[in-house]
């Protein structure tokens, strides 16, 4: 563009012109009559006159819009009074692929509308509920709190685990053959995930998934509806990594664990070995001075099977667990699967009050009626009292291994529990990205904490406890029950923090200040997915090590030409290859002297490198390799045993005698 052409427009001189630039930041050049295009529409933007904006007068109002739990694009087009574009267009900015009849929730929608300037009321309409890990352990506790009277003992569910081919399997089919409720109704007839046997007189609950998919659901999920552990461990193979995972697992959740020492008929057996080993990983059993019961057993042989069991109904009358049945039904999925002729199916264990045939049920995405309850035998069963476990049939959908189940009054309200807790899955797959970050500089990852009630909050931080180390500090600067508010956005603003949300929701005005002040809130209904993206953001602030690679060595025999920076040398390849374009490090040997100081210790050093391993060597320059030949002709590598020449690039002055080793350098990323 001509500078006449735009002085003209701007209302100014060409002289004016320059010095507005020049002093706007703009670079003209002195004699320059043309301009770029796009440099003259920047200039005309910053030398426009700017409106006077009148700082009396009133701003317009945003229009004030209620949102529901969920609404689907169409809807929230049409309750905004714009074209639907425009709001597909603001959904994509913010990163949500969401299509016409697709169904955004609260919290996105209340992102986009005030992206697009309406203010949101604060309250949302048809309220979803969640039930989120700590959910059903708070209801437990409020039964004992309000109903103490009502609280009666019930039996002790039990999950037997440990690593792979140590006897869980045949542990669990030793007690079933010996100890099963109503053996009169024959052998077991169907897989239900779990079951009950007897033992002098009382009754114990057995979670029959060792090594299940559905229990690993669960422990993803968080759900822990075991009272007890027994850790299996083979006296022929102590402690294995499922060991450690078990051991962990039960710190974790706090569940008292009893050992079974098993396979003890083996000859290879080592009863005090896998004690000590599992004294080495904190289990410490009552015979070495602990509180951990251990009982020696032979799963195969059906030796101490007896006394296990007593020590469970020993552990669960110290612990005395109890329930009440005239209370409210709450109980866990163990596994659900579809069955021909009944539909959507779960295994469920009642951990409170007593579910009927007839029941209103709802857990996760499915509810229902529920048509038949049968125990693992295939019994009909008019009902089911706390800590039985029972094949429920008359689900819509099937729930998810670790959903709460719980009766409600009606079916409406369970059909719009079901149905939002299937918007909500949707919606979060939808919506989710992680943005977690901490401060790179400082290696600290700074978190607020939200959740929906006690349990979840506690289990959350039991789990970040885990994640402790030495060079990345995690700090929960704020805990609490309930929404996210602004306060907690304020503080993850001034601490360069971030808001951890868990199966609880943000508040239109925390959602508004979160967007100005650009802090992330992070919200999840898995605490897997919680536990994993925290994992990644620690990880993510690690420093790099550096990783060697030694390719080969080999010996000079001879110096050919030396230079001010390089020199051209022969040798033989002692050990791997020698590679071409690497680097090299050249050792030499140690004097008579220096060998002496090493033994003596007066020296720093080891006497073998760890990585390299060239002893009585000291490394004293490296260089890279430029041209390398065998038999004068070029070559990439040099085998072992094989002369070489090579043009080397360093600043060392080599002699006969020296090593050279070839090798590369990477960064690796550490991890937990």
């Amino acid at each position: 563009m001509n500078l006449s052409s735009l002085s003209h427009e701007l209302n100014i001189s060409i002289n004016e012109l320059r010095t507005k630039a020049n002093a706007a930041g703009f670079r003209i050049s002195p004699r320059a009559n043309k301009i770029d295009n796009y440099l003259a529409k920047q200039i005309a933007e910053a030398l426009k006159p700017k409106p006077k904006v009148d700082p009396n007068a009133p701003k317009p109002e945003a229009k004030k819009v209620s949102l529901p739990a969920f609404i689907k694009v169409r809807d929230f087009a049409d309750l905004l009074e714009l074209p639907v574009t425009n709001v597909i267009k603001a959904l994509i900015q913010n990163g949500v692929m969401a299509t016409i009849n697709e169904e955004v929730d609260f919290e996105t929608a209340t992102i986009i509308a005030q992206d697009l300037g309406f203010e949101v009321a604060t309250e949302q309409t048809g309220e979803a509920k969640e039930f989120g890990i700590g959910f059903l352990q708070e209801e437990l506790l409020n039964e004992s709190t309000e109903n103490p009277a009502a609280m009666q003992t019930r039996p002790p569910i039990v999950a037997v685990m440990g690593h792979v081919d140590h006897g869980k399997t045949t542990l669990l089919d030793a007690i079933r053959k010996a100890s099963v409720v109503d053996t009169e109704s024959g052998g077991i007839t169907q897989h239900i995930g779990a079951y009950q046997v007897k033992h002098d007189g009382k009754v114990i609950t057995f979670l029959d998934t060792p090594g299940h998919e559905a229990f690993v659901e669960m422990r993803a999920r968080g759900a822990n509806v075991t009272d007890m552990i027994i850790l299996v461990v083979a006296a022929d193979d102590s402690v294995r990594p499922q060991t450690i995972e078990v051991i962990n697992r039960a710190k974790f959740t706090n569940t008292p664990l009893i050992v079974a020492i098993n396979k003890i008929d083996k000859e290879n057996a080592n009863v005090m070995k896998t004690k000590q080993e599992l004294a080495e990983h904190g289990v410490l059993l009552e015979d070495w001075g602990g509180k951990v019961i251990a009982v020696e057993i032979s799963a195969k042989n059906n030796v101490g099977i007896d006394k296990l069991l007593e020590m469970v109904l020993l552990q669960a009358e110290v612990e005395d667990y109890k329930a009440n049945p005239e209370g409210k039904v709450l109980g866990t999925v163990i596994e659900s699967h579809v069955a021909q002729g009944k539909g959507a199916v779960a295994t469920v264990i009642v951990q409170n009050g007593t579910l009927k045939v007839g029941d209103i049920v709802v857990a996760g995405t499915g509810y229902g009626r529920v048509k038949s309850l049968e125990d693992e035998h295939g019994k009909k069963l008019k009902f089911v009292a706390p800590s039985r476990p029972a094949l429920i049939s008359g689900f819509s959908d099937l729930p998810e291994a670790g959903d709460i189940l719980q009766t409600i009054e009606n079916l409406d309200e369970a059909r719009t529990m079901a149905t939002n807790a299937q918007k909500m899955k949707h919606s979060r797959k939808l919506t989710h990205r992680s943005s977690l970050q901490g401060d790179s500089e400082s290696k600290t990852l700074n978190l607020i904490l939200k959740a929906d009630v006690a349990g979840s909050l506690e289990a959350i931080k039991q789990s970040l406890a885990k994640l402790k180390n030495d060079e990345v500090q995690i700090n929960i600067l704020s805990e609490g029950i309930g929404e996210v508010n602004e306060n907690d956005v304020l503080l993850a603003d001034s601490s360069r923090g971030t808001v951890i949300a868990f199966h609880t929701k943000t508040n239109p005005k925390a959602i508004n200040l979160a967007k100005q002040k650009k802090v992330a809130i992070e919200s999840y209904d898995v605490i897997y997915e919680l536990l994993e993206n925290i994992t990644s953001a620690v990880i993510a602030m690690f420093t790099p090590e550096m990783e060697k690679a030694v390719f080969g060595k080999g010996t000079v025999l001879a110096i050919f030409r030396t230079e001010k920076s390089q020199m051209i040398v022969g040798g033989r390849v002692d050990d791997g290859e020698i590679r071409k374009n690497k680097p090299v490090a050249i050792w030499r040997k140690l004097s008579e002297e220096e060998m002496a100081a090493v033994a003596a210790n007066k020296v720093e050093g080891e006497e073998d490198a760890p990585e390299t391993g060239i002893k009585n060597y000291k490394e004293i320059g490296r260089g890279e390799i430029v041209d390398l030949q065998q038999s004068k002709v070029d070559t990439k590598e040099v085998a072992r045993g094989n002369e070489f020449g090579m043009k080397i690039k360093t600043n060392v002055k080599m002699q006969e005698g020296d090593l050279v080793e070839s090798f590369e350098e990477t960064l690796k990323q550490k991890t937990l």
